[in-house]
């Protein structure tokens, strides 16, 4: 590749992420901003009130879920919603990514090397849970969108330890094998199960 080329590689790595995300920003507040409130005519008054009654709201409704009224209300609301035929389908689902992904419950364990045919291996992650019959519960993710994959139901000896980090595994599937592991990589909040078991030092 000529250098013109590979710089102009290196720049858009670097400028087509800000772009989109100041894209999505802008995007976002011109949505907030066609809500209507009385008397607020500003729309940057407009956005910055939507957000503090939204935070409010889900801080609230937050606190609430921690108490026996909060389950009430919630077991309610999934009884009426599981009535619906077709919306029930759609409620589900979102419910269900929401807690995989806000739940502290779902932190990535220490990742394993799965062989899903012979000859090759998939980079898996242990999720801690077992089935009825002493089956692993792995979460199989795709490349580069981790929050998509699988979850599958794998014998003890069907699939390999590794002494990789959370993060060095992470960091090649979100990178779709290009990335390089190594300590200047930019830093992801995981949990490794290796360093949960592992005793304080003395």
């Amino acid at each position: 590749m000529s250098s013109w080329k590979r710089d102009a590689a290196s720049g858009l790595i670097v400028l087509l992420p800000i772009l989109v995300t100041l894209y999505i920003v802008h995007w976002l507040f011109k949505q907030i901003a066609r809500i209507p409130i009385p008397g607020v005519a500003d729309p940057v008054y407009r956005v910055a009130l939507t957000i503090v009654v939204f935070t409010m709201l889900v801080l609230s409704v937050g606190y609430m879920m921690r108490t026996a009224v909060g389950s009430l209300v919630e077991g309610a609301i999934d009884g009426m919603m599981n009535r619906l035929p077709g919306l029930r389908v759609v409620y589900n689902a979102s419910k269900m990514a929401a807690e995989t992904a806000l739940s502290d419950s779902t932190d990535l364990q220490a990742p394993v090397k799965v062989q899903v045919w012979s000859g090759m291996r998939m980079t898996a992650f242990k999720t801690g849970k077992t089935t009825d019959d002493g089956r692993e519960l792995l979460f199989l993710p795709t490349a580069p969108n981790i929050t998509t994959g699988f979850v599958v139901e794998v014998e003890p000896t069907d699939f390999e330890e590794t002494d990789e980090s959370v993060e060095d595994a992470l960091t090649r599937i979100l990178s779709a094998g290009f990335g390089e592991t190594s300590e200047a990589g930019i830093p992801i909040d995981v949990q490794d199960e290796k360093e949960k078991q592992s005793p304080p030092p003395q």
